[in-house]
């Protein structure tokens, strides 16, 4: 890990806000478009502040470069039209199993974007979804 990283990560550590943590993101991204950190420091240090941003209270989202970001952007694009299919969840679902994305982080994220829109004004409509059972039927 590169000293930068190190510093990053100290400062993760100390966070206290979600928005002292947006702030080291935001930073993370700066480092990472100068090249003072690899992309795979970035990802992991993104990931670290996932998962401290969980533990801070409140429920804003903490943007930052990591795998749960990245299936939060394919969820608000399954999201855009207003409608989440059968087909879509089963796809979210396959994303979450490659991501490693645990059912608990995909309930969480899924409400605060629902909540997100609705104060936006938007309505979204979810299909009932029945979670795949990873076996194939023997005859």
């Amino acid at each position: 890990m590169s000293r930068r990283a190190r510093r990053h990560f100290k400062n993760i550590q100390r966070s206290k806000t979600k928005f002292e943590l947006q702030e080291i993101a935001s930073g993370i991204q700066t480092d990472l478009d100068k090249r003072h950190l690899t992309y795979d420091e970035a990802l992991m240090l993104g990931n670290l502040i996932q998962n401290r941003a969980d533990q801070v209270p409140g429920n804003t989202i903490v943007y930052a470069i990591s795998d749960r970001d990245a299936y939060r952007r394919t969820l608000e694009l399954y999201l855009r039209d207003a409608l989440l299919t059968r087909t879509e969840q089963l796809l979210l679902w396959e994303e979450r199993r490659r991501l490693g994305i645990s059912e608990e982080e995909h309930q969480s994220l899924l409400e605060q974007l629902l909540t997100q829109w609705k104060r936006q004004g938007r309505n979204v409509t979810i299909d009932r979804f029945e979670k795949p059972s990873g076996g194939a039927d023997t005859v």
